[in-house]
């Protein structure tokens, strides 16, 4: 493995690779990813111990509260035979101040691996800088790639190759969206993206991803002839105060059986939860037929303990 010189000083460590946005990989180890995703959730099914992160830990910083990320990651990280400790803000050293790059330096010389959910992708970042161990962003305001590497393979799942489909999403602009368009560059897919006006996209991510993204005014438009549709809550975490504003603007981005109508026939819905039936999708959508929430939720603990494998120890052939 290449070599460099740890920020942190001392001896030359192995070059360490971190999942921070979806754009630190290659549509070729999303491909590799996808089969081991798929490999070992057969495995899990039939029972089959399989114990590739046996005396491994996982660190888990959560400054975001979350009940499928924590749940995923902990089950998944025991189910590979490895173990998981949970910190939170108040359970540490950085409710008192405790810089960033410090915690990364202790915390990366006493685990393999350290996923965080936080606020600013600047927090994951300075913290990967100085970690000596793979670092897997599980949430910040602006990517939320372990999401999107569910969604895609669920859709793989159901439907096969997601190359040159049409994902349609309608709602905020928001970390998921981010995570989408640089995907959809990668891999080759179209996102057609729709926000309400004063919630534009980010203009910079958007010139870089150039014809993988078109972006509509109406959202109904955007879903004609989708492959697939998603949203998420109109709301995020930190926004509460606007949430009655929110609720007026976004009125006519609701995802409802009428939207769905106008996507392709074989079209599925997903949305990364938890979600608000009558706001963002309507209550026959999310509970209705073309709907893979609940696979779409499953499927995190199971991409993410191929993740998990991958950062660790690097690629299996069997």
């Amino acid at each position: 493995m290449p070599q460099s010189s740890h920020p942190s000083g001392g001896a030359p460590v192995a070059k360490v690779r971190h999942f921070l946005q979806m754009s630190d990989f290659s549509a070729e180890e999303y491909a590799y990813l996808f089969e081991r995703t798929k490999i070992i959730k057969d495995r899990f099914k039939r029972y089959e111990l399989y114990h590739p992160l046996r005396d491994r830990t996982l660190a888990m910083v959560f400054q975001k509260n979350s009940t499928r990320t924590r749940v995923s990651f902990e089950a998944g990280m025991g189910q590979l035979g490895g173990s998981a400790i949970f910190l939170t803000s108040e359970a540490s050293q950085i409710s008192r101040g405790e810089p960033i790059e410090d915690l990364s330096r202790v915390l990366s010389r006493m685990v393999d691996v350290v996923m965080i959910r936080t606020f600013k992708q600047s927090m994951v970042e300075r913290f990967a800088e100085y970690s000596r161990v793979p670092v897997i962003n599980g949430l910040t305001d602006e990517h939320h790639p372990c999401q999107i590497l569910a969604d895609i393979f669920t859709y793989i799942e159901q439907r096969g190759p997601i190359k040159g489909k049409i994902v349609t999403w309608v709602g905020d602009a928001v970390n998921m969206l981010n995570s989408w368009m640089q995907a959809a560059k990668i891999l080759g897919f179209t996102v057609h993206a729709s926000t309400p006006p004063g919630y534009p996209i980010d203009a910079q991510l958007l010139a870089e991803c150039g014809d993988s993204v078109r972006v509509f005014e109406d959202p109904l438009e955007a879903a004609r002839g989708s492959h697939l549709v998603t949203t998420d809550v109109w709301t995020s975490m930190g926004f509460e105060a606007e949430t009655e504003v929110r609720k007026k603007a976004f009125a006519d981005w609701c995802v409802d059986e009428e939207m769905m109508a106008l996507a392709d026939p074989s079209a599925l819905f997903m949305h990364c939860l938890p979600a608000h039936r009558g706001e963002e999708v309507s209550a026959g959508v999310i509970d209705g037929p073309q709907s893979v929430v609940w696979d779409e939720a499953e499927n995190r603990l199971h991409a993410q303990k191929a993740l998990l494998e991958y950062l660790v120890v690097g690629e299996v052939k069997s």
